[in-house]
């Protein structure tokens, strides 16, 4: 039986792992943005601006949801959603440390002799 073996990596590259996984439909990436444009939890229906059903926004929702990229508070029938402002900032500079990490190096070019 073989398993992801996630506890050989750190806490950090874990979270920046599943953010990046959650990240990688594009429905997700326009939701965040919506909820980004909007600046203020929206209550009204998310499905009617974006070219989804209800039933598929609703499950990329709950996606980002239980990342806490996005909070959901109940109110009466309805659900009112925005982001999770404070940890998208922490997973930004995450991210930022990741690519200047991985950029600073000696790369390989399309001029460069690699040595692969």
């Amino acid at each position: 039986m073989t398993y992801a073996k996630t506890e050989a990596f750190t806490a950090e590259q874990q979270q920046l792992a599943r953010v990046a996984k959650a990240l990688a439909h594009p429905a997700r990436v326009a939701i965040i943005q919506l909820l980004a444009s909007k600046q203020t939890c929206i209550s009204g229906d998310i499905a009617a601006e974006l070219p989804l059903s209800r039933t598929t926004v609703s499950q990329h929702l709950q996606e980002l949801k239980a990342l806490e990229l996005i909070k959901g508070e109940i109110d009466g029938l309805t659900v009112c959603y925005c982001l999770n402002t404070e940890l998208l900032q922490r997973v930004q500079q995450q991210f930022v440390s990741f690519f200047i990490e991985a950029t600073s190096g000696a790369a390989c070019g399309p001029d460069d002799a690699c040595a692969c």
